[in-house]
């Protein structure tokens, strides 16, 4: 019989350091400790969600404690060779970390924040979507990273969690270009998991006490999930996630494609999950105890006929991003972020006025929305 692919489920409703310092080391165990996972003298690059510059509260980034306190076990075991860095969506990661507390953990344990310098294009040839990326060089230059995520909404692949964490291993402006490679959400979780199965994080961890519902994974609101997830299986992982949301796994592309392309499982008789005392909790019992069926996430069941696929194919009926005008403050960062080359969104009536969309050359990938700073762009 084949080893289950482990989920260890810690519930968690406070920031609280001890407390979270006191799970993570219960749920390392249950992992088979670090060690079991990380060679004491390898460099472990840290790789939490560092998405744009927000308030901690807003729950858009990873929490600074839940980061701090695993700073503070790998310190206690040994581990000296620790950086940390994300590509992050706008800003650098010194930038969107200053001021957060973040920086407070990392100047505590000696441990650097790397804004990345250099892209370095990797091959990568047995990959299914992605046969190469072009990475940070930093990213290279480690032995293993640790994937610290975020519970959120997205509003191309419904979730954003460990698979999706790894897109922050893409150099720079590459992010926005890989959105316009990998268009639909079904080639763009394909090529994260390609991402993920090239540069195989040793751990995922996932921020779920503060998740973020709705309009993911920048401009949503803050919900209370009361939980922090972990697994050497990223697809188990956001599979959780996704049970705990009530959203069928099997509707989450990076779960989807993981599993079909052999990164993990989200099948619930594949999957043991553990308690902080290492009791194994049967799939329905943590729902029960733990899930939130009104939380706020795309749900919607598509069906694939002639139809659906034609109407794919006219740009019809799709989901689209646009501008709530009285919320729009004419910054032009989505304009910025827009990756198509003669921008989907542009000041076309003018600076003095909410940018505008032009959908024939809208491709979906919602950067717009994601970078926003003002929740003026809805997806709808």
């Amino acid at each position: 019989m084949e080893q289950k692919s482990r989920v260890i489920l810690l519930p968690c409703k406070e920031y609280e350091e001890e407390e979270i310092y006191s799970l993570l080391k219960k749920g390392l165990a249950l992992l088979g400790g670090v060690e079991s996972l990380i060679g004491k003298e390898e460099q472990i690059l840290l790789k939490p969600n560092l998405l744009k510059k927000a308030e901690i509260e807003k729950a858009v980034i990873t929490h600074p404690i839940v980061v701090g306190a695993l700073a503070r076990i790998l310190r206690e075991e040994g581990y000296n060779r620790i950086m940390l860095a994300d590509s992050c969506g706008n800003g650098t990661t010194s930038k969107v970390i200053q001021g957060t507390g973040m920086d407070a953990y990392l100047e505590k344990y000696h441990i650097p924040a790397v804004d990345y310098k250099e892209p370095v294009m990797v091959s990568y040839p047995q990959g299914i979507q992605a046969k190469e990326f072009i990475l940070p060089k930093e990213l290279t230059e480690a032995d293993c990273v640790i994937s610290v995520s975020k519970m959120k909404t997205h509003a191309l692949e419904r979730i954003t969690g460990a698979v999706k964490n790894s897109y922050g291993f893409i150099y720079g402006r590459q992010k926005a270009i890989g959105h316009t490679r990998y268009p639909s959400a079904d080639s763009f979780a394909r090529m994260l998991v390609d991402l993920n199965k090239m540069v195989k994080p040793r751990l995922y961890l996932m921020d779920g006490i503060v998740a973020m519902e709705g309009n993911g994974p920048g401009a949503g609101d803050p919900v209370p999930m009361n939980v922090l997830l972990m697994s050497t299986d990223p697809v188990a992982l956001d599979s959780m996630f996704a049970r705990l949301v009530y959203l069928d796994p099997a509707l989450v592309p990076t779960n989807y494609h993981g599993e079909k392309m052999g990164l993990g499982t989200w099948k619930e008789e594949e999957i043991l999950v553990l308690l902080p005392e290492g009791k194994e909790i049967s799939i329905s019992d943590a729902v029960k105890l733990f899930g939130k069926p009104d939380f706020h996430v795309d749900r919607k069941k598509l069906r694939q006929n002639l139809w659906t696929r034609m109407a794919k194919a006219l740009n019809l009926f799709q989901k689209k991003p646009y501008i709530q005008a009285d919320l729009c403050v004419k910054c032009g960062i989505c304009v910025n972020s827009c990756p198509v080359p003669e921008k989907a969104v542009d000041f076309r009536k003018g600076k003095d006025q909410p940018p505008v969309y032009d959908y024939k050359k809208c491709i979906r990938c919602f950067c717009c929305q994601e970078m926003c700073p003002k929740k003026a762009i809805k997806v709808r």
